[in-house]
């Protein structure tokens, strides 16, 4: 008589208790994330806009879930060198990482080999802001408008700098080029080394985002800004679009992210709690007093198929203007 299936039953059937209980000491563990601290990888130096709304919302994140959200910056390779760390990360939900326009969209259309895949090694929890821009000059620069600087660009053409401290701040310089705004790019690591240059006089003008250059109002002489309405955390500054740029507009974007891989019940767990926390009251005035306009409200299925779109549209941008990375 052949008794290997018996067996094989048998032996399967000695194995549902432990499988059981794995299985319960695994939904546990779930369902008590986080039961310690959580890091949030911001692939960008401190100040630039990332990190300021990563901050904020780690603070909050802190506060409702009880344990510490940390904000650990990683900055190098436009955003790529910190990314590739959070796609290796462990799985378990102790490390997430605040995605950008610039390093899950511009990047990998941009670089032959970031080091990640933007759609295979993450999976996307929230859309936490959208990141308008604004186009300054430093306090010696001889012009006091976007109008005053479209014509010195065009006396000066090719000669006229413009500090940029990310790809998304390339990409609107390459827009005003394609709008005869011919202005020459001087890339820096960062906002606090681009504002610094300005500030100083070694380069005369600033495309940065309305969060990162706002912190030195009253310094910086502030031209435009890329929304469709003027900001109030801006007062007094218009348009790109009222100054001779019609339909001028772009906005960065920051969306919370986790390495593929992380539990579902994790997952929800924290959308639900990003959720509750972008439509306080307070979130949304906080965000806009600093530099950020409120983001659609998308589920992470809805997002997912957002940033696929975004990823095809930043492509086609960016192949027309023909950028190229440093």
């Amino acid at each position: 008589m052949n008794t290997t299936p018996r067996r094989l039953f048998l032996g399967l059937l000695s194995t549902l208790p432990l499988a059981t209980f794995s299985t319960q000491v695994l939904a546990q563990a779930h369902a008590d994330w986080p039961n310690r601290p959580v890091k949030i990888i911001v692939a960008y130096p401190a100040g630039q806009s990332t990190d300021i709304a990563t901050r904020y919302f780690a603070d909050k994140l802190t506060k409702n879930l009880g344990q510490g959200f940390v904000v650990e910056n990683r900055p190098g390779a436009a955003g790529n060198i910190g990314t590739a760390a959070a796609a290796r990360a462990t799985p378990d939900g102790y490390t997430l990482v605040m995605g950008a326009s610039g390093t899950h969209a511009m990047n990998p259309a941009l670089y032959p080999n970031v080091g990640y895949d933007a759609d295979k090694d993450f999976d996307a929890i929230a859309l936490t802001a959208l990141i308008p821009f604004a186009i300054s000059a430093g306090p010696q620069a001889p012009v006091n408008s976007l109008t005053d600087l479209i014509a010195l660009t065009k006396s000066k053409s090719g000669q006229v700098d413009a500090a940029i401290p990310s790809v998304t701040g390339q990409l609107v310089m390459e827009m005003l080029r394609q709008r005869e705004v011919p202005l020459f790019g001087v890339r820096f690591k960062g906002s606090a080394d681009a504002m610094t240059a300005v500030l100083g006089g070694h380069v005369p003008v600033l495309i940065d985002t309305v969060a990162a250059t706002r912190n030195q109002l009253g310094k910086i002489k502030v031209l435009a800004v890329t929304t469709s309405a003027p900001m109030a955390s801006m007062p007094g500054v218009k348009t790109a679009s009222e100054q001779g740029l019609p339909n001028f507009t772009i906005a960065a974007w920051n969306a919370l992210m986790v390495p593929r891989g992380v539990p579902a019940e994790i997952q929800a767990k924290l959308a639900a709690e990003m959720r509750k926390i972008l439509d306080l009251p307070e979130t949304q005035k906080a965000m806009g007093d600093l530099g950020f306009e409120r983001a659609p409200v998308l589920t992470p299925t809805e997002l997912t198929a957002w940033l696929r779109e975004e990823r095809r549209n930043y492509a086609h941008v960016i192949k027309t203007a023909n950028m190229k990375p440093d």
